[in-house]
């Protein structure tokens, strides 16, 4: 029986309707005007099945490095990375306009010294959808990190989906 719901719910037309999307974004902190650079890769996984889950319908993996050294993207002494994992709640308006919100937690070393605090961070955004695969977003974060204080960014970024 155990085997039935299982199969059933694999195979149900709610889970097949699934989407994965490869994103890359730039941001801009304003509350560290030194950051010359953050870029963020990731990658999130969308299923019809948790459309009812109160969270999110889409689980994410980001990769976030964030430069204030003098040479840009390329790494410094002044560096630092972020790993998170987190759930992004989608809300279409229309076909191309999407709101969201996106909860991470995660492990980053933005600190003095190169040391891993736990991260937590809390987004608002649009996503415009460009074409079948692609879209634009813009987002707004508050970012929380045991040894700084609440800190915001503003980035827009590209996203690709299957």
């Amino acid at each position: 029986m155990i085997f039935k719901i299982i199969l059933f719910f694999l195979f149900s037309p709610a889970f097949c309707h699934s989407q994965t999307d490869l994103f890359v974004m730039q941001s801009a902190d304003f509350t560290h005007p030194g950051i010359r650079a953050n870029y963020n890769i990731g990658i999130g996984h969308t299923m019809a099945t948790l459309n009812k889950v109160p969270i999110g319908n889409e689980m994410t993996f980001s990769y976030t490095y964030e430069n204030a050294g003098s040479h840009g993207f390329w790494h410094t002494a002044n560096g630092s990375h972020t790993e998170a994992l987190g759930t992004m709640r989608n809300m279409p308006i229309t076909k191309t306009v999407t709101l969201y919100t996106w909860v991470q937690y995660g492990l980053t070393t933005l600190t003095p010294k190169v040391q891993n605090r736990f991260y937590s961070g809390t987004s608002l955004g649009v996503n415009l959808k460009v074409s079948t695969h692609q879209s634009i977003w813009i987002q707004e974060s508050m970012n929380k990190i045991a040894t700084i204080p609440v800190y915001s960014s503003t980035g827009i970024g590209y996203t690709w989906s299957w």
